[in-house]
């Protein structure tokens, strides 16, 4: 008699209908099989070799790609510390300074009276000309939507506006009609209050990026020092495995591994430790300078701005309290942080390349509000023009001390820029050929661990 096979047993054999894959149990039972392999392979020492050579390549390679990935980040942001973030904080710094010396220029020429002078007229045009390129430049490196899209869209729309203003100023003045100074005043409101906030508000922000960037760049990599340390590790681990199992020191494989490795680790943190202290050396005494030469050029053109603007208004214009002229207490407040900047920038400075014209920038300060005081007692004892000439005039005026105020901190600000630019550009070439020199240590490391593998494996057969 002949009797069906039992249900389980049918079911471990037979392929099922629809996909025709064996069976879930017989899948299991498979990776039994393959499992029992694997442990019995790795009761042997050939088969243990094996295991352990395939897990050292994979350690090497990964510690390879973490290395690459990890610093490749690093690099990228110092090299946007260099070529894009600190130019564009400067170019924002440039837009402030050019809007603020075209309201000095503009009050400058009105002074002037009906026939302002060419040289005048042309720097006001190209004070506007110069901050109208930088926004264009500006917004295209910045989202509509980000911080610095909304400050630059609030100048773009404003720009017209002042402009306008002095145009109308400038026609009245012409005429000899008292309207001008009033359309002169508004228009220095208009900058005032809401231009230069506006682009100063656009250079904190492009600061703040430049910080972020300097500060991502200057992270230590540590999943990569982690990774290389184990990686170290593994390795010297084999070494001594192999030694104690064979009296033999030195494996020509491993030895080369450990050798790729260790330069790796050894590239990652001195190259790291190199970039990141020129970094911040470039942050530090670089960008800290910059930040406060802007700032005291920014005040001496605003003091300068509320000189002219003293004698344009005629005491039209009061403090709150009524008790003093409105433009000679902002210059008086604007000229205190001025002194108090440069003092700063004198201290920041860390050679003579620095400190020298900040100096200077401190003696024409002085002898700035010495003329001034002097031009303000002319004018309350009545004698306009002659006041008028101590402002505006050629001869031992503030114009005079103003000029070269503004040319000390030009001179100052291209010094600091010069070491900005100069310490990002070596923390960045710190970092240059790291990703990919690790890169190829870590296949020729895998590559040396399966030969050096292999040659204890050869004396198996």
């Amino acid at each position: 008699m002949t009797h069906p096979p039992s249900g389980g047993s049918q079911t471990s054999r037979t392929p099922d209908p629809v996909s025709g894959h064996v069976g879930v149990p017989a899948q299991r039972t498979a990776w039994a099989a393959q499992a029992r392999r694997l442990r019995a392979v790795a009761t042997t020492e050939p088969g243990r070799l094996q295991i352990i050579g395939a897990v050292l390549a994979l350690l090497v390679v990964a510690f390879g790609a973490v290395t690459t990935l990890e610093i490749s980040q690093r690099a990228s942001s110092a090299d946007d510390v260099v070529s894009r973030s600190q130019p564009l904080s400067a170019d924002a710094a440039d837009i402030y300074r050019y809007l603020a010396d075209a309201d000095t220029t503009a009050a400058s020429g009105f002074l002037a009276g009906a026939q302002e002078p060419e040289a005048v007229q042309e720097q006001y045009r190209k004070d506007i000309e110069e901050a109208a390129r930088l926004l264009v430049k500006a917004s295209g490196s910045a989202g509509s939507a980000s911080a610095s899209g909304r400050e630059i869209a609030t100048l773009n729309k404003l720009l017209p506006v002042y402009t306008g203003l002095i145009e109308r100023a400038r026609a009245n003045n012409r005429q000899g009609l008292p309207l001008g100074g009033a359309y002169l005043r508004y228009a220095n409101q208009k900058m005032a209050g809401e231009m230069l906030p506006a682009a100063e508000r656009l250079y904190a922000a492009e600061t703040g990026r430049l910080e972020s960037d300097s500060a991502d760049a200057r992270q230590w990599p540590l999943w990569s020092i982690g990774a290389g340390i184990i990686v170290l590790g593994a390795l010297g681990w084999m070494q001594r495995r192999t030694y104690r199992r064979t009296n033999r020191v030195l494996n020509p494989g491993l030895l080369a591994a450990t050798a790729a490795a260790s330069v790796v680790v050894l590239w990652l943190a001195v190259g790291h430790t190199v970039a990141r202290a020129e970094l911040r050396s470039a942050m530090v005494h670089g960008q800290e300078s910059l930040d406060v030469l802007n700032d005291a050029r920014i005040n001496s053109l605003k003091a300068r701005a509320n000189e002219n603007l003293t004698l344009v208004a005629r005491g039209a214009v009061l403090t709150p309290d009524g008790s003093a002229d409105q433009y000679e207490a902002d210059y008086s407040s604007g000229m205190a942080a001025l002194k108090a900047q440069l003092s700063k920038a004198g201290r920041l400075a860390d050679d003579a390349g620095g400190s020298a014209p900040v100096a200077e920038a401190a003696d024409g300060v002085t002898q700035w509000q010495v003329r001034h005081r002097e031009a303000r007692a002319t004018d309350d004892r009545g004698d306009y023009d002659g006041a008028l000439e101590q402002i505006i005039g050629t001869e031992k005026s503030t114009g005079q001390s103003f000029q070269q105020v503004d040319a000390a901190l030009e001179k100052a600000l291209a010094h600091e820029q010069g070491e900005f630019t100069s310490a990002a550009k070596d923390g960045r070439g710190a970092l240059r050929g790291l990703p990919t020199g690790a890169a190829a240590l870590a296949v020729l490391g895998a590559v040396a661990v399966i030969v050096g593998v292999n040659r204890r494996l050869s004396e198996y057969r």
